[in-house]
């Protein structure tokens, strides 16, 4: 669910009733329609009718509506529409519900909609359900505006913060699959090392013939060996754990610089609700102090209340164009608090693509030359398998006679 603005009090008319000229519709803080002339500043509970030629007098439905001063009535609802209060309230892309007003409706406004963090959605017992903007994917930027509660206690989590955890766990991940790469080339360093000083040991090398051709030939195949192993090591090095590496830091620079970002907004966000939040509480005591003064003017207590009045006058006026404003300054702090939210969260989910693929090419390159380094290992013991076939005791055993032979006079008997 996306975030909307708070939508203003129904005290409109809808748009399909035609009224008189000079008539609007309002509700009162109970929550009962009533009518005013703008012109007259007369008031009734009943609708005027529309019909050519006939008065729109209240007559005997006179109420006894409170007076209006300075455009509004005594109890706090706007005599005239908001749209001449000089102040026109941003509207956000796709919804056309403004946050705020002036008017005691604001509490049926707010069972129209819930405050997540500052942030205004429509409530969802009351708004049909919004249409995803990645409706076929399983998209960040459709799933993440809600809070969620927290599974290691009793709070809850912000959506973008359930984001920037997994991020960061993907992060640590990456950190340490390049660590085990790490250890995996240490390994490989080590048995290099013991390889190449193995085939230099002296044992069994005074071995004669073509066997001792073939165990000087398995020697050699260790050095050749060890020398396949450092290569594998530097590769390792060079073309899986450095690429992780240096991955890891851009990925870190990406993700501070959308945390940061968002962070940014949501503070602003939540100062631009703090002065809406106290712009209203500073609009319904004006309210209340001209409320007073009017009816003392009714009862005639001072002489000075008529100037007290006007003086209350001005500063509601004041106190409800600072509403006014502030509430437009909200609808833009929240309208582009939702479009930077819709652009990191693609962000995040094109990092995060990105960065499995990356992982994924790079095991893909770890697994081919570990394929690359049984090859060339099979390829060093493949001369100790020729000369081992080559082996003939017999052949060894006249070449080692005919080397050392001491004679081939054998000996006689003795005779009596």
């Amino acid at each position: 669910m996306k975030p909307g603005m708070v939508p203003p009090p129904p005290g409109e008319e809808s748009q399909t009733v035609i009224l008189p000229p000079g008539w609007h519709s309002y509700l009162s803080p109970q929550g009962r329609r009533y009518y005013v002339n703008t012109t007259t500043n007369e008031t009734t509970w009943e609708r005027p009718s529309s019909s050519p030629g006939i008065s729109a007098s209240p007559g005997p439905h006179r109420s006894s509506l409170p007076t209006t001063v300075n455009g509004y009535h005594a109890s706090g609802t706007p005599a005239h529409p908001p749209e001449t209060a000089h102040m026109s309230l941003r509207k956000s892309t796709g919804d056309s519900q403004n946050l705020g007003s002036s008017s005691p409706g604001r509490k049926q406004s707010k069972e129209n909609t819930i405050t997540i963090n500052c942030v205004t959605f429509p409530h969802p017992d009351t708004m049909p359900e919004q249409q995803l903007l990645k409706p076929t994917e399983w998209s960040y930027c459709d799933y993440f505006w809600a809070d969620k509660k927290d599974p290691q206690g009793n709070g809850t989590v912000a959506g973008f913060e359930l984001l920037l955890q997994k991020q960061l766990k993907g992060k640590q991940m990456q950190k340490e699959m390049s660590e085990f790469i790490r250890e995996r080339i240490k390994i490989e360093e080590e048995y290099a090392k013991n390889l190449a000083k193995l085939s230099q040991n002296s044992l069994a090398a005074q071995e004669e013939g073509s066997l001792g051709e073939a165990w000087a030939q398995v020697k050699k195949s260790l050095a050749d060996e060890a020398e396949v192993h450092l290569k594998f090591s530097a590769k390792l090095h060079s073309e899986v754990e450095k690429p992780l590496m240096n991955f890891r830091e851009n990925f870190k620079k990406d993700m501070k610089k959308c945390d940061h970002h968002i962070a940014d907004l949501r503070k602003q966000l939540a100062s631009r609700y703090a002065s809406v939040e106290k712009a209203r509480k500073a609009l319904t005591e004006r309210q209340k102090d001209l409320e007073m003064k009017t009816q003392q003017l009714e009862i005639k207590l001072s002489n000075k209340t008529e100037e007290d009045i006007k003086k209350a006058r001005r500063k509601s006026t004041q106190a409800g164009d600072d509403l006014m404003r502030c509430v437009d300054l909200y609808n833009q702090a929240q309208s582009k608090w939702f479009e930077e939210m819709v652009t990191t969260t693609l962000e995040l989910e094109r990092l995060e693509v990105e960065r499995v693929e990356m992982i994924r090419q790079h095991l893909c390159q770890y697994t081919q030359l570990r394929h690359e380094t049984d090859m060339f290992n099979q390829s060093t013991v493949e001369p100790v398998d020729q000369l081992l076939r080559k082996v003939d005791p017999a052949k060894d055993r006249e070449l080692w006679v005919r080397e050392h032979k001491t004679g081939n006079i054998r000996p006689v008997d003795m005779e009596i």
